[in-house]
């Protein structure tokens, strides 16, 4: 079965070709961070617009370079949410639309449960970011299965998930303010970087020495599963504040933010691994990238005999591979698609309240 995935929640336009016996076979993004570098952040409009602009001719990319024409795609899933509204609406109607034209099933797909399934696309010498082997008995954790728990950080979402099988999930906890990619955005402004300001920082912080400015490290020691990261970001602008920041007291002030940063994010997934007796970590998301935290996680696992499985890095931003793939699986176990014609996008849709 092949299924087309279409995305488009925020400010790239993805789509994909991915085949449930032979694996993806075509998929193309485009970025639109030039468009909005000039405004410092996403214009939801200039964002549905240009995804307007980009579907078909991704499409015809996609399909040429899998080998295939329209009528070789057997069902469409597409982004319904969360995201922009009217970037989600571009998305679904192109969707609909193809599928209604083609006579092919449709399937809408929540855009987080893309992202916390696409580790599953990687083959497993591309899922691990490491050779860190698991300590023996643990053996089990070289292969990524259910259940497993994710750890979903993006700009708008940083979260921790119990993923029992394809479509049971339990939230275990989340950040309360900031995600921790909207964190990494906003001091990154704060430090005079450009716009996505998330790799601008984790750049500057290679050649900066954490441990000088003493950052504080929000709900380590809460006892729960939550995130806070407003306060850090607020931190961060009394010390450049507080003196004239040169080239390196910047680099500096960018390595201990993301120190901070990492270390929760690691202490706390490792904690829900630990409480739910789980050895299989997955990474998802933008942040997934970002190296420092990769070290971190790696490290932390291992040492309690776990694994971390993360995506491809092609595929930690948004991409509709991701939304070709969750939609396959939900059409292998037997979810009926859409074929009325009838949809609706969700802005705003929680992970665990998806049927």
């Amino acid at each position: 079965m092949k299924v087309l995935g279409i995305e488009s929640s925020c400010d790239e336009t993805g789509v994909a070709l991915y085949d449930t016996e032979r694996g993806l076979l075509g998929h193309a993004v485009h970025t639109q961070v030039a468009m909005h570098e000039a405004y410092g952040g996403v214009v939801p409009e200039l964002a549905s617009r240009d995804h307007v602009r980009r579907l078909i001719p991704l499409l015809e990319r996609v399909l040429a370079e899998a080998a295939c024409t329209r009528r070789d795609i057997d069902a469409i899933a597409y982004t319904a949410g969360p995201g922009l509204a009217g970037a989600l609406l571009v998305g679904a109607s192109f969707a609909e639309a193809l599928a209604m034209a083609l006579a092919v099933p449709v399937l809408p797909v929540h855009h987080l449960e893309g992202h916390l399934l696409s580790p599953l696309l990687a083959d497993e010498a591309n899922a691990f970011s490491s050779d860190i082997t698991p300590a023996s008995g643990h053996e089990s954790a070289l292969k990524l299965c259910f259940p497993f728990i994710a750890l979903l950080v993006s700009g708008g979402h940083t979260q921790l998930m119990r993923v029992a099988r394809v479509g049971d999930y339990r939230l275990l906890g989340e950040s309360l303010d900031d995600a921790a990619g909207e964190a990494f955005d906003k001091t990154a402004k704060l430090l005079g970087l450009g716009y996505p300001g998330g790799p601008a920082l984790a750049k500057l912080a290679e050649s900066g020495k954490p441990g000088r400015y003493k950052l504080p490290r929000p709900m380590l020691n809460s006892g729960d599963l939550s995130f806070s990261f407003s306060g850090l970001k607020t931190a961060v602008l009394t010390a450049a504040r507080a003196q004239a920041l040169s080239e390196a007291d910047r680099a500096d002030l960018a390595a201990e933010f993301q120190e901070a940063v990492t270390e929760v994010l690691a202490a706390k997934a490792v904690a829900a691994c630990r409480q739910h007796q789980l050895s299989a970590l997955v990474v998802a998301g933008g942040v997934g990238a970002n190296r420092r935290l990769r070290q971190r996680l790696d490290e932390a696992m291992a040492k309690i005999g776990g694994r971390v499985f993360y995506p491809a890095l092609e595929l930690c931003t948004d991409n509709g591979a991701m939304i070709a793939f969750a939609g396959s699986q939900r059409l292998l176990q037997g979810e009926a698609p859409n074929r009325g014609g009838a949809f609706a996008v969700r802005p705003r849709w929680p992970l665990d309240q998806i049927p």
